[in-house]
């Protein structure tokens, strides 16, 4: 079964059509599929880095601060205790790695099904062209507000470098990423998705990968 994309120009008129297979992009957008790969990404972010001191690593002597009995004060042993400020944890944090694997078909799936996800839900804008002359945030907010783009939005481009990235880095809820770095977790993350015509059809056809930055 084929879908139908409008293609609009940078004013928001429509000037063509993209037609894309949905067995290309997964057949049906597969929810649980989408879950597991944003857990994925999510979980690689994070640096797994946190660490707190237990009692054998606080710099306390192990002596018991007193008698145990006969002073009226509390039963204390060493002052490197949980219990006592400045102590060790007594569940300390230790360092850990959060990464979580996933196959390389499996990646390449989510990050299609997350498109087809958002055609599904004409969240996916397609313009013919997006090219800018030189940088400009209010040119660049223009062409978003004629695409009615009024929420988050995920733009791909060819490069970050151009005038197009540096016009639209300043806009609030607005992502830049290369396309060949397209991945289910910002597109989720996203209400839009902005792409032109080229690189999209480039991307669909398999020159870019569509691993993502966290491909294993």
């Amino acid at each position: 079964m084929m879908i139908e994309i409008p293609v609009t120009d940078i004013q928001g008129k429509q000037v063509d059509t993209l037609q894309i297979e949905e067995q290309t992009l997964g057949g049906e957008v597969r929810h649980a599929l989408l879950k597991q790969a944003y857990v994925r990404y999510h979980a690689n972010r994070r640096q797994g880095s946190a660490a707190t001191k237990n009692r054998s690593r606080v710099a306390y002597s192990t002596h018991k601060m007193y008698r145990q009995k006969g002073t009226g004060n509390a039963r204390r042993g060493a002052a490197g205790t949980n219990l006592m400020r400045g102590g060790g944890m007594a569940f300390a944090k230790q360092p850990k790695s959060w990464r979580q694997r996933m196959p390389r078909k499996m990646r390449r799936l989510a990050n299609r099904n997350a498109l087809l996800a958002k055609a599904v839900d004409q969240e996916l804008k397609v313009v013919d062209q997006l090219a800018l002359d030189t940088p400009s945030t209010r040119q660049f907010a223009a062409i978003l507000n004629n695409l009615s783009i009024d929420r988050s939005c995920l733009i791909a481009l060819g490069s970050t470098v151009g005038p197009e990235a540096k016009s639209a880095r300043n806009l609030d809820a607005v992502t830049i990423r290369r396309v060949d770095q397209l991945n289910a977790f910002d597109m989720l993350n996203h209400r839009y998705v902005l792409v032109d015509k080229a690189s999209l059809a480039k991307w669909l056809a398999g020159d870019d990968n569509g691993d993502g930055p966290e491909a294993d």
